[in-house]
């Protein structure tokens, strides 16, 4: 027996299907012989559509909340990580102008003989 590979069609195609069959000229079985596909994935196409209609309309201030919500979350790390390497390279370059205004490290420590 050889292996089938199962028929996959696109998001435009399905959407095609599914407002025709919301029109409600035809019958699923016609609507599924006319684009050539089971009656069940029209029934099937149909039914997802009504159900995430009213997402259409909510879903994009959602997804721009999420996602603003995900950026404002990546910039506070990022302001954390920067603090950091801030506060490391002031206390770093502090320490080398206090050695500076000694001289050098020799000399800092050569008193103590």
């Amino acid at each position: 027996m050889s292996k089938r590979n199962r028929k996959r069609y696109s998001a435009e195609f399905k959407a095609k299907v599914a407002l025709v069959a919301l029109k409600e000229d035809a019958t699923l079985s016609e609507i599924a012989a006319r684009f050539e596909i089971h009656p069940n994935m029209v029934s099937l196409w149909k039914r997802q559509t009504v159900e995430e209609m009213s997402s259409l309309f909510t879903g994009k201030a959602n997804r721009h909340d999420v996602s603003q919500e995900t950026r404002i979350k990546e910039l506070l790390e990022k302001i954390g990580q920067l603090t950091v390497e801030r506060d490391f390279l002031a206390r770093a370059f502090g320490l080398y102008l206090i050695f500076k205004s000694v001289g050098t490290m020799g000399t800092l420590f050569a008193g103590n003989d």
